[in-house]
């Protein structure tokens, strides 16, 4: 019994070191290489052309497992690398399908050049010269978006010149690379980075700015330079981080305090080091579903062959479109749809969301109403489906129900009953008048 209890626990153990080593293993991952062609004179740039790229992927620079594992044919060797990522963020199971899955992780890779950025947030980073020996290698600019759509990482790699053994230098992971908010709540757009401890660059100092894109229209949202503790003059009302996990967590997630209509667009996250920079872009859409209002309400009174006009408006939502549709729910407890009914445009208010109504002509005559129901607008939106309902009352229909029948017989019979009785108390005191002038006599 103590063998089997020991075997059963080794066996759990080496369950479990499976599974985590399963977990933790950093893929091998393929790639484009983009660059672009040397210009074709007249300082035009010519066309990028696209190679297919094999990155080895190490937490250390002592893991040679990832080498002996056989590149595709279809792949230049000239055109794989071994990438180590002390950081682990590609490590990541969202980058390490199961084999044999159909989704892949994205990935591309370009040249990098080193240089000052001339924006005035991070000029304090490179205020004094810094030796260029360091500068004097292969660097690498790469993106990743794992299969889940959600996790994001950008990546400068340095490798000594004419070598192929990159490491990270500066790597920026998010993991809302798709967001969504209800109109007038906070969200949170992640974004954090690891810089290597051992690259002198990151004695430096650092700096982090937030931009927000919309069909061409672009504006800065925040920018702090970590190496003075200042925030740039241009900071938008409500946009916030947290300066104390960006120094000790290089947490620097955006926080929009109430998600407004003009928040909905592309945010792009760039962390700069002296002379590196690195970006995600993630997309956030503000999303609120329509609130209905059905006019008139309560309906009025409806005869058979009486035309009724129902509107029905649906107003604050965002985005487009709405799908607005009409049904009917009648005595039987059946529902039914009424039919298309006339749309207008829709209109947009001050603060950015859209209203739209539609118009019902409820013809009674036309449509089997019986004694009336539950007349219901229902509003279809991307935030959520709402509805609206008022109750319909039909009068004087020719053909009633057998709930009404009974009612009139009971009706009938309470009648007959008074009639009767009416009828046999005005018999007794005729009688009682006749007999008493008898008795006088």
């Amino acid at each position: 019994m103590t063998d089997f209890s020991t075997i059963y626990k080794l066996s759990l153990v080496a369950l479990w070191c499976f599974i985590h080593a399963s977990s933790c293993s950093c893929p091998l991952l393929e790639c484009w290489f983009v660059q672009e062609k040397k210009g074709r004179g007249g300082g035009l740039t010519g066309a990028t052309t696209q190679e297919k790229t094999l990155l080895h992927i190490r937490k250390d620079e002592h893991d040679d497992s990832a080498e002996s594992s056989r590149a595709p044919s279809d792949i230049n060797p000239d055109r794989i690398y071994v990438i180590t990522d002390p950081a682990e963020a590609l490590c990541h199971r969202s980058f390490n399908p199961p084999r044999g899955s159909i989704k892949k992780p994205q990935c591309e890779v370009n040249p990098f050049l080193p240089q000052p950025s001339s924006l005035a947030w991070v000029h304090s980073l490179t205020e004094k010269a810094f030796s260029p020996v360091y500068l004097q290698a292969d660097w690498f600019s790469a993106s990743f978006q794992g299969v889940d759509e959600q996790r994001g990482v950008s990546t400068i790699t340095r490798a000594p010149s004419g070598t192929k053994q990159h490491s990270v230098i500066l790597s920026l992971t998010s993991r809302t690379m798709s967001a969504q908010a209800r109109l007038g709540e906070p969200v949170t757009l992640d974004c954090s980075f690891w810089a290597d401890p051992l690259s002198p660059l990151s004695e430096m100092g650092f700096a982090v700015e937030w931009r927000y894109k919309f069909r061409g229209d672009g504006r800065l949202v925040l920018a702090y330079d970590g190496k003075t503790d200042r925030l740039a003059d241009t900071v938008e009302e409500g946009a916030t981080l947290d300066f104390e996990a960006v120094h000790q967590r290089g947490n620097a997630s955006l926080t929009l305090q109430e998600a407004k209509v003009r928040h909905s667009g592309t945010y792009i996250c760039s962390v700069y080091l002296p002379y590196l920079l690195a970006q995600v872009a993630m997309e956030l859409e503000v999303v609120e579903p329509p609130s209905l209002s059905i006019h008139p309400s309560p309906l009025p009174l409806a005869v058979p062959g009486q035309v009724l006009n129902i509107q029905c408006e649906a107003s604050g939502f965002v985005p487009l479109p709405v799908d607005l549709s009409w049904e009917f729910k009648g005595a039987d407890g059946k529902t039914r749809s009424l039919g298309p009914a006339s749309m207008s445009g829709h209109r947009q208010a001050w603060d950015g969301t859209f209203s739209q109504s539609t118009r019902l002509q409820l013809d009674t005559s036309k449509l089997d109403l019986g004694r009336g129901g539950e007349l219901t607008c229902v509003a279809a939106h991307r935030g959520g489906t709402r509805r609206a309902s008022v109750t319909l009352s039909v009068i004087g229909f020719s053909s009633p129900s057998i709930e009404d029948s009974m009612a009139m017989v009971g009706v009938a019979l309470v009648l007959y009953g008074l009639i009767k009785f009416a009828s046999w108390t005005f018999t007794s005191s005729g009688s009682d008048e006749t007999t008493k002038p008898d008795k006088d006599k």
